[in-house]
């Protein structure tokens, strides 16, 4: 059982592999694993060395560097640890040293790019001994954990220094761009000693002409970064957006929060106070106006709905009708929630962010679930799992590439722009 190279020519090399049959499939299909990962190391030493130099003297940033002579280095692979003698170069005065085959071949930290790729991707979905366990069960790999720690770390460093830098396309969408819509909220973190904070996140919706959502972009800050900073990442976002879609109509969606609007109004052309928000403050005020007939509270909710959505002038006739019934039921017309519906309602339509009936009739969103979807997706689901506590460099790097491998295409673009630019932080 034996796997080699057999030839080599300047194009290629050949590997031959002897793999044993085994009595059950499961057995055979490990004893595959094992030896395609074998091979993997083989070859994955054999590609490194070609991104090696000859051992001839360079220059960097007119500096002169020679070649103390290869020393070994064992890298992290994807199939096992490839170890491979390289040159390593220093100035005739000593000092640092210089690698040129872990910067012409991308090393990160001690991996290959498409082991970093692979680590970096699975830490931005679960902790990392769950990575660890992953790639033992799954892949057939034994790393520390340390080592997916500091490989998810210094991937997290590219893509936050590369942010203002770095632009990624778009990827091509089956329809003509209509609608852009920009939704922004926050959502709670717990960060270690400081107890729960605000995590911001934001989303550019892409819609078609029938209202049909076709791509998202997703961004997110953590707290210590503050609301300014993600504003600032938003902002160059939408700048960037609206150069490729010049023509498309843009649309501000997001809840009552009046630092929203300040943002959103000098975004788009048209705000939308998300409907589902508008639905909520009438259930409540519907919870006290129906306190007395429970069964009338639904009928009355689903018709208010209705009209809110479908008929021009319904959130201004809706306020007549909240003063109304409180005063036809008896209700204080201070009671809390009956007031904030009615203060709801008039500031958002007095602001024209419940224009529901033209906007449903020119297929506009009218609904912010996408950011929501995206504090728990983002945030949630995976920074605010039982017991959790942050410090901010590790929420920052694990929302900064989760952010990331969530819209559609970025991931591999990111991984293209280290491939072409190099990686910023390679020994």
């Amino acid at each position: 059982m034996s796997t080699t190279i057999v030839s080599r020519t300047e194009a290629a090399f050949t590997l031959q592999i002897e793999i044993p049959y085994r009595s059950s499939m499961l057995e055979a299909e490990e004893t595959i694993q094992e030896h395609l990962n074998r091979a993997g190391v083989l070859a994955t030493g054999e590609a490194l060395q070609r991104f090696d130099t000859d051992g001839s003297p360079l220059v960097v940033a007119d500096t002169k560097l020679t070649s103390m002579g290869k020393a070994l280095k064992e890298y992290q692979t994807p199939y096992g640890v490839a170890p491979v003698a390289r040159h390593i170069y220093q100035t005739s005065k000593g000092g640092k040293t210089y690698c040129p085959l872990d910067r012409n071949a991308r090393i990160v930290v001690s991996s290959t790019p498409r082991f970093a790729k692979m680590v970096s991707h699975k830490y931005a979905e679960f902790g990392a001994a769950r990575v660890v366990e992953d790639l033992r069960e799954n892949h057939g790999r034994t790393v520390a954990r340390s080592f997916v720690q500091n490989v998810a770390d210094a991937v997290a460093a590219v893509a936050m220094a590369k942010e203002e830098d770095w632009e990624y396309a778009p990827p091509k969408l089956e329809e003509p761009v209509a609608t852009i819509a920009i939704g922004m909220d926050g959502t709670g973190l717990l960060m270690g000693e400081d107890g729960w904070r605000e995590t911001m996140v934001g989303t550019i919706g892409f819609y078609d002409r029938e209202g049909e959502r076709q791509h998202t972009i997703y961004l997110g800050a953590t707290p210590e970064y503050g609301q300014a900073t993600f504003l600032d990442r938003l902002e160059r976002e939408i700048g960037r957006v609206k150069a490729a879609y010049p023509q498309s109509r843009y649309v501000g969606l997001a809840d009552g929060a009046k630092g929203n609007w300040d943002f959103l109004g000098r975004h788009t052309e048209v705000q939308v106070i998300d409907f589902w928000h508008a639905a909520e403050y009438l259930s409540d005020a519907a919870d006290v106006l129906f306190a007395r007939q429970p069964g009338a509270k639904r009928p009355w909710l689903e018709s208010s709905c209705h009209r809110l959505k479908h008929e021009p002038g319904a959130a201004r006739q809706l306020i007549r009708d909240l003063k109304r019934l409180a005063a036809e039921k008896g209700v204080a017309p201070d009671h809390p929630d009956v007031e904030a519906a009615i203060t709801y309602f008039t500031n958002q339509s007095g602001a024209g962010r419940m224009d529901y009936p033209s906007l449903v009739g020119s297929k506009i969103p009218i609904g912010s679930g996408v950011t929501e979807a995206a504090c728990k997706v983002l945030v949630k689901q995976r920074l605010c799992g039982s017991g959790m506590k942050w410090k901010e460099p590790g929420a920052a790097a694990v929302l900064s590439v989760r952010c990331l491998t969530y819209t559609t295409e970025r991931w591999s673009q990111f991984w293209g722009k280290i491939d072409r630019y190099g990686f910023p932080v390679a020994g």
